[in-house]
């Protein structure tokens, strides 16, 4: 079984994406801040990270610079999950080392086929 490690501080949207992966046979970490999502894919090592990029602390692109420094597998796809849609956030989060940006709110309906990609 898939893992899959969501960084969320938004409880909606950790329900939401949690309930969606899960539902779809995933198995789910979940990390409410940006440290405790570095902490937790250095130990568990996730087939797959899902990173909201505003976040309490250290914000999703530290974490994700953290992540790709760290001893964790540099391979794990990182998807950065945000509400900002502004010119250069795509470039951001891609420079920071995630590996594709997806824009909130998320879709239901295509949202697993999305993500399935980097799996």
């Amino acid at each position: 079984m898939k893992r899959i490690l969501i960084v969320e501080d938004d409880q909606k949207n950790m329900y939401l994406i949690s309930f969606l992966l899960k539902k779809n046979g995933y198995a789910v970490l979940e990390a409410w801040t940006g440290e405790e999502g570095v902490e937790l894919a250095i130990k568990e090592r996730p087939d797959l990270i899902i990173m909201d990029i505003q976040l309490p602390g250290i914000d999703g692109l530290e974490a994700t610079k953290r992540i790709r420094e760290s001893k964790a597998d540099s391979k794990i796809p990182i998807v950065a999950l945000t509400s900002y849609a502004m010119t250069g956030d795509r470039e951001k989060a891609l420079d920071a080392g995630c590996t594709d940006y997806l824009e909130k709110p998320i879709d239901p309906e295509t949202f697993i086929g999305e993500i399935e990609k980097y799996l």
